[in-house]
């Protein structure tokens, strides 16, 4: 009998102290409205292209719950045109752009995120 779990990604889930606050930082940095709804008071699904969705989640916070190695990798085309934008926007970038097509970045709660082209 085949397995009912399909090899396919629905959501990743990222820590945040803040629900509010991360909607309107996440939403800022890729362009998306943040007029929309947190869920349950402490959920707000960012409208994500591809295979996966991210969740925002303050219940699941906790300074031990951040990533220390990045989990998620956001898709560029153009690295050196992303890593000044994430500058010009005052985020915390962690790395210069490695091997002509990378980098790295942390979000306000400290979360490390990865930026590729």
């Amino acid at each position: 009998m085949p397995s009912p779990i399909k090899n396919q990604i629905k959501c990743t889930f990222i820590p945040v102290s803040n629900i509010g606050n991360a909607r309107d930082w996440y939403c800022k940095i890729l362009d998306l409205p943040s007029d929309g709804e947190i869920l349950f008071g402490h959920l707000f699904i960012l409208p994500m292209e591809g295979t996966a969705g991210i969740v925002l989640d303050s219940k699941i916070y906790s300074p031990e719950a951040v990533f220390k190695t990045p989990v998620i990798q956001f898709a560029t085309d153009d690295i050196e045109y992303s890593y000044e934008y994430m500058k010009e926007h005052q985020v915390e970038v962690i790395t210069d752009i490695e091997n002509g097509h990378w980098f790295n970045f942390k979000d306000p709660d400290g979360n490390l995120l990865m930026v590729c082209k």
